[in-house]
């Protein structure tokens, strides 16, 4: 069916850019709780929009605004696909155009969730769409189960499996192809405290904790700016503004985004800054810390080597750790940290490493062991077969350091949508390619017709 499932995937596009662009227009960030808006309330309308314009085509139910779910019929579902429709912020992030307008140019779609994963979502509504609308017989009914909260926590999906079970195969389209069947663990680790006096009037860096952050800023009592000016010329692909004020001066430091599980894709904006104003031999208060905090997450190191957690394995590669956001004024300070490590360790291994290191300061505030689903199932076989099948490419299975919706089941795996990691997701000018979202329907609309149509399982 692959050749039909192109043609179609072709007369599909332009309703399927349409239907992107309307779901990125949702600020659907995370915002407070209201009634009926557990999420807030942008988080409410999108998944509102999504339910009444899917319910004259699908089966549609709402969870009180947690997730929908999306069904080709009432029958139990043997195929379950799990995607969210929520989006991490894009505050002091550098886009090129409105992040919650859809920006179609050079064969792209530009805006907040174009790739995470309101993209990938589309892939998976247009392909049964296509199927429907073909009138395929479903023998296995297929389930699309759209949630409001994977960013920051899973709540919604913990409150979906409260009211049904996951059916008995289970992928995300929120991370690569070809198929990822397992995610490294996870650490948030917060380094907290006060300060009183010294040179450091304030710092703040990042955006969320999941992403290396892409700006930083300070505010120092004022040296030389001609020296500052100097020092911030070591700094590959940071771009430095120095600027005084009266006794004080600012410095703002502009980085690359990138997601934390992808360090090596971003230019730490945060960690460029401390260690330049390490440079500048400032004292007291909140100078220490900086330095400690410096000394451990030094600019350009990725891998926790002089945090002293290092670690690797072959299966999984490399343990990445970030420092990511930092928020210092009045007195307090607070750094967060995210780490994601391998599948042969556990956050037992890690945690009081981190611990000794904090002298005193940190905490870990999150905790998540590794997810292995294994390579063998004959679910995955067939995810790889249909890639093999459409693509032309040998399939293998992936390690990722990204915590998807799939995390915490016992099967689950995650089936693109990402196809090389050059999309800035969690960064400014996110964008999905259209010839990615055309095969990304393509291979969606093969994988539910084997799994869900055909007669050969």
């Amino acid at each position: 069916m692959i050749e039909t499932f192109t043609k179609k995937a072709d007369e599909y596009l332009d309703s399927a850019v349409m239907l992107l662009s309307q779901l990125i227009s949702f600020p659907s960030v995370l915002g407070e709780a209201e009634e009926g808006a557990p999420y807030g309330r942008n988080c409410a309308e999108v998944l509102k929009f999504a339910e009444e314009t899917l319910e004259d085509e699908f089966t549609v139910k709402n969870f009180d605004n947690h997730v929908i779910t999306v069904s080709f019929n009432d029958e139990p579902a043997a195929l379950g696909i799990l995607a969210h429709l929520d989006v991490v912020p894009v505050d002091g992030q550098q886009w090129t155009s409105d992040p919650f307008t859809a920006d179609i140019r050079d064969g792209r779609i530009y805006g907040r969730g174009s790739i995470d994963d309101k993209g990938p979502a589309v892939a998976v509504i247009t392909a049964m769409r296509i199927i429907k609308d073909m009138g395929l017989p479903v023998k296995n009914n297929c389930r699309l189960i759209l949630g409001s909260n994977e960013e920051n926590g899973f709540s919604d999906i913990e409150y979906y499996q409260t009211k049904e079970a996951f059916p008995p195969m289970l992928f995300t389209p929120d991370g690569d192809f070809p198929v990822v069947t397992g995610e490294k663990g996870m650490i948030r680790y917060e380094y907290t405290g006060t300060y009183d006096g010294g040179d450091i009037i304030s710092l703040d860096g990042g955006s969320v904790v999941n992403a290396v952050p892409e700006r930083a800023e300070a505010v120092i009592r004022c040296v030389s700016p001609c020296s500052a000016k100097q020092l911030a010329e070591k700094y590959e692909g940071i771009v430095f503004d120095v600027e005084a004020d009266g006794e004080y001066l600012k410095i703002a430091a502009k980085g690359t985004g990138a997601h934390a599980s992808t360090p090596g894709l971003g230019k730490n904006a945060l960690t460029a800054l401390m260690s330049l104003l390490c440079s500048l031999d400032l004292k007291g208060g909140l100078a220490d810390s900086v330095r400690l905090l410096s000394s451990l997450y030094p600019y350009g190191e990725l891998h926790g080597e002089s945090a002293g957690i290092f670690m690797e394995d072959e299966r999984s590669g490399s343990i990445t750790s970030v420092l990511s956001l930092a928020r210092c004024e009045d007195g307090k300070f607070s750094f967060m940290t995210d780490t994601r490590f391998p599948l042969s360790a556990r956050c037992s291994d890690i945690v009081p490493v981190m611990d000794e290191k904090s002298g005193g300061t940190g905490r870990a505030v999150y905790l998540s062991e590794p997810h292995d689903a294994g390579d063998d199932s004959d679910f995955v076989k067939t995810l790889l077969s249909v890639y093999e099948d459409c693509t032309g490419n040998k399939g293998e299975c992936l390690i990722i350091g990204g915590g998807t919706y799939v995390h915490h089941t016992e099967n689950g795996v995650a089936f693109g949508a990402d196809w090389d990691g050059t999309n800035h997701m969690h960064g400014a000018d996110e964008f999905i390619r259209l010839d990615e979202l055309k095969r990304d329907i393509i291979i969606y609309a093969e994988t539910i017709y084997r799994l869900c149509c055909s007669a050969e399982r």
